[in-house]
């Protein structure tokens, strides 16, 4: 792919400052909008943080936020530099050592990583419906296509373990493009795969193969890829009293009327156990920031700052579910949207 360089931005800027182009969000040779994609997760905090900013920058056009997926806002972000990639990716787990190489082929040469907070994956059914104590373990079991490389042959929850009800095992949750399917995965197929010593044993001979196994999620139905809205699988699983959804935890939070929260090794999915990381599936949120893009579209420090100025506790966003962070983090997350330290590989290791 051929490099969009600096230079290529600086021309694209004359063109913007001077009033030419189509000034078209993702396309064009200019344009004078923040564009933003990636996490379905991190989706509404940025749209709130959108909305926020057009009503205190009336002068500016509207940011664009677009929801497709952390991988898939990824590989948009990290396409080259320019008006028609996007300003900032939005992603639900942290850039891949290897996405931040297609990065630098590329020509987006300095990203910023900012924390914007924290998320929980939360294994949620219907308010009322079924109910269950769950484990990584339990988890894996359930949901694995070949469970510690055995034939799955799990129907009903309680073939996994017998104190489990009786019901048709029916998961809904996110696709192979999504953060939340990748921290899903790493917080907790992973761990319930490793929780076999036996099993474990074997990633030194084949670790891709042991990954592949310990990851591979079930192709038969039990299982259902709801697409990038996660807004679909609370809806699926409310609407049926004996299924369960895989989602982030804000939307848990925003349909707390419709949806529990179940527990994993005990304990449940709420603020404050995701905050101190004692929830299993706890995890952190980030924004990437192409610096390339700062001082030649407009806005993007305001965006930035209004970020800061939400995502404390009791601020707008904490009210949708973003848990927020504390103490040292706050304090360097804060310092880099306007600091910028630029990302470098070694920190992906």
């Amino acid at each position: 792919m051929k490099k969009i360089t600096l230079a290529a931005v600086a021309l694209a800027a004359t063109a913007l400052t001077s009033g030419c182009g189509d000034n078209k969000v993702g396309g064009g040779d200019s344009r004078d909008s923040i564009h933003a994609v990636g996490s379905s997760t991190v989706f509404p905090f940025a749209r709130r943080v959108s909305e926020i900013f057009s009503r205190e920058n009336p002068d500016l056009p509207a940011p664009s936020i677009e929801s497709t997926g952390s991988g898939g806002g990824i590989a948009l972000f990290c396409a080259g530099v320019g008006p028609s990639t996007p300003d900032f990716v939005n992603a639900s787990r942290r850039m891949k050592a290897s996405e931040f190489a297609t990065c630098q082929e590329n020509g987006v040469e300095e990203i910023a990583e900012i924390q914007v907070g924290m998320d929980g994956i939360a294994i949620a059914s219907a308010q009322g419906g079924i109910d269950m104590d769950l484990t990584p373990e339990i988890i894996y079991r359930a949901l694995a296509a070949n469970p510690y490389g055995e034939e799955q042959t799990a129907q009903n929850w309680s073939d996994v373990d017998p104190s489990l009800p009786n019901e048709p095992i029916l998961v809904y949750g996110p696709p192979t493009t999504s953060g939340t399917r990748d921290a899903f995965n790493e917080l907790i197929m992973l761990a319930g795969c490793e929780s076999n010593e036996e099993f474990a044993a074997t990633e030194e001979a084949d670790e891709d193969a042991f990954e592949r196994t310990c990851t591979e999620i079930r192709s038969d139905g039990k299982f259902v890829d709801q697409g990038e809205q996660d807004n679909l699988i609370v809806q699926k699983i409310a609407g049926n009293p004996n299924t369960v959804g895989v989602f982030g935890y804000s939307y848990l939070d925003e349909n707390s009327d419709q949806v529990q929260g179940l527990t994993i090794n005990g304990v449940e999915p709420t603020y404050d156990n995701i905050a101190s990381f004692e929830y299993p599936g706890a995890r952190p949120l980030y924004v990437y920031v192409k610096k390339a893009h700062i001082g030649i579209i407009p806005g993007l420090e305001e965006f930035l700052a209004t970020w800061v100025a939400n995502w404390g506790e009791g601020g707008s966003l904490s009210q949708i579910g973003l848990v927020t962070n504390r103490g040292e983090v706050m304090e360097a997350m804060t310092s880099a949207t306007t600091e910028l330290p630029n990302l470098t590989a070694e920190q992906l290791q």
